[in-house]
């Protein structure tokens, strides 16, 4: 009995305990199965929860991207249709001043005529007038390239007529492009802004009531100041210039030519009763030193009357490559030779020895078809850039761009763009005891203040 109870009860046992077991074991899967799927579905959940928030961020990356990019290039082009639109209305404006500066002080003057400004059928240079205006239309190719050699090919040294003055053009360059210039066949065709100015330095020279037994004029080449000058005022001339092909008589004066640089000037002290220069100073390293030796070689009493270019000639070429090199290469170096301002030629003068000053300023504008035939132009003239620091190559991007800006920003009606030329033109006088002196400061025997007290003469 005890051993089949025992049996029954171990029996009864092992089926409570296998019964036990399979509900633990069908818990277990159950909590298992259902603990696996709660993970994979929160797993999902996170998954999606993550692309979607990835898809949110990438989208509002990419609109904010795209709505910066906008704006930027919304800004650019607005800034730089102002830039353009500023520097038009800059433009204008200053044309309008100078012009007005112009016409005003041409009109005071008693060197010129009240006759209209007309250019002659032969080519000849206007005369007289209240306006300085050229008309230049040029329908025809370009010449040949002047071979011009790298800017890194010389040695840049310091200028030998005043010491541990740097120098600014090349000097040997400039010798070249006049040369070339001298060589070509249809050379007349680029003198009429010399042939201008020369006239004009000429009337000044007409202003001074005396004869000149000897005169020099500097950097002449083709007598363009000769030319208008007679044997009563100028009995004999020398002649200088950096280029034998540019030394040519075109007068009836008795002429001395000699090949001489403007800045060494092989001449004794004392020599000249008239010096003259006409669109060759402006080339000079050292200006300064080059005033002092026009002064040495004059005679007591004698007057150096010249004309270079200066002020802001040009501008309009200048800012046109400016703004095409900077929008199309990043950057832009300089293509027009720097020049001497207007207020600092008077300072240079006195320094070097004149009194009695006279500085004046003349706005000449020529007009072209385009950049092209500028550029053109004054290859021809041999007034090419020749700086040190100049570029050698002007991509063909920038240059279509240069010429697009060029007729946009300056462009007239009829098609045509204006070239301004500022010319400068100065007077000084070597001293002498018999020029008129200015009082001693303080020697005044009135003052402002009395005049209401100053009885007026008599009859």
């Amino acid at each position: 009995m005890f051993y089949n109870e025992r049996i029954r009860s171990s029996s009864m046992f092992s089926k409570e305990r296998i019964r036990s077991s399979s509900m633990f074991s069908e818990e277990r899967i159950r909590s298992s199965s259902m603990f696996y799927n709660e993970r994979m579905r929160s797993s999902s959940m996170f998954y999606n929860e993550r692309i979607g928030s990835s898809s949110m961020f990438y989208n509002e990356r990419i609109g904010s991207s795209s709505m910066f990019s906008d704006e930027r290039i919304r800004s650019s082009s607005m800034f730089y249709n102002e830039r353009i639109g500023s520097s038009s209305m800059f433009s204008d404006e200053r044309i309008g001043s100078s012009s007005m500066f112009s016409d005003e002080r041409i009109r005071s003057s008693s060197m010129f005529s009240d006759e209209p400004v007309q250019r002659s059928q032969d080519g000849g240079r206007p005369h007289g007038g209240e306006t300085a205006m050229i008309s230049r239309r040029l329908l025809r190719l370009l010449p040949a390239a002047c071979p011009a050699p790298s800017p890194g090919s010389g040695s840049r040294r310091t200028s030998g007529s005043s010491r541990g003055s740097m120098n600014v053009f090349d000097r040997e360059m400039k010798r070249r492009q006049r040369r070339w210039a001298g060589s070509l066949q249809d050379t007349h065709l680029f003198d009429y802004l010399r042939d201008e100015v020369g006239g004009r330095v000429a009337d000044r020279v007409y202003d001074v009531a005396r004869t000149f037994p000897l005169a020099l004029d500097l950097g002449g080449g083709k007598s363009h100041i000769a030319e208008h000058l007679s044997k009563e005022v100028v009995e004999r001339l020398f002649l200088t210039d950096v280029s034998e092909k540019t030394l040519r008589r075109r007068t009836d004066i008795p002429t001395h030519c000699v090949l001489a640089d403007e800045e060494f000037l092989p001449f004794p002290e004392n020599t000249f009763d008239l010096v003259v220069s006409s669109l060759s100073l402006h080339w000079i390293n050292d200006l300064p030193a080059a005033l002092r030796q026009i002064h040495q070689v004059l005679k007591p009493d004698g007057v150096f009357i010249g004309a270079m270019v200066g002020g802001e000639t040009l501008y309009e070429l200048r800012c046109s490559l400016q703004l095409a090199e900077t929008e199309r290469e990043g950057g832009f170096s300089p293509h027009v030779s720097p020049y001497t301002a207007v207020t600092d030629l008077g300072n240079l003068l006195g320094q070097a020895g004149f009194n009695m000053l006279t500085v004046d300023i003349d706005d000449v504008q020529v007009h072209y078809p385009g950049l092209t035939e500028v550029m053109t132009d004054l290859q021809g003239m041999g007034e090419s850039n020749c700086a040190w620091n100049r570029k050698s190559l002007l991509h063909r991007d920038s240059m279509l761009a240069a010429a697009a800006i060029y007729k946009e920003m300056y462009g007239n009606e009829d098609g045509s763009v204006p070239a301004t030329f500022d010319i400068l033109y100065m007077i000084g006088w070597k001293p002498h005891e018999s020029q008129a002196k200015p009082a001693k400061r303080g020697s005044a025997t009135s003052s402002f203040r009395n005049l209401s007290e100053i009885k007026p003469p008599s009859p």
